[in-house]
């Protein structure tokens, strides 16, 4: 797959992020290592390797479930929504 500005600027319209014209060059050149490094994975041989493989046999511990709240952090990730009433996001109608 090749990063290019068009594939960048698709990555903005759907992620709602815009990357300023100074940083598309040094993006690009990122999202391309990554894109590499994933392309080499697909070289790999898995061939004779179990789909249910893991390092090891135990399960993950489990742990009580509790409900930790603040009010402190949610104002402050509210405060930086650009719309929200009643301690919820206001977004734009995206169905109709």
């Amino acid at each position: 797959m090749q990063v290019d500005d068009a594939l960048l600027l698709r990555l903005e319209k759907l992620s709602f992020l815009k990357v300023s014209d100074d940083k598309r060059e040094e993006i690009i050149g990122q999202l391309s290592e990554i894109v590499s490094f994933v392309d080499n994975l697909s070289n790999l041989n898995t061939d004779g390797v179990d789909d249910n493989f893991a390092m090891s046999d135990k399960s993950t511990g489990l742990r009580e479930d509790t409900v930790v709240s603040s009010q402190v952090v949610s104002e402050d990730i509210l405060s930086h929504a650009p719309n929200s009433t009643d301690n919820f996001f206001i977004v734009p109608k995206i169905i109709e």
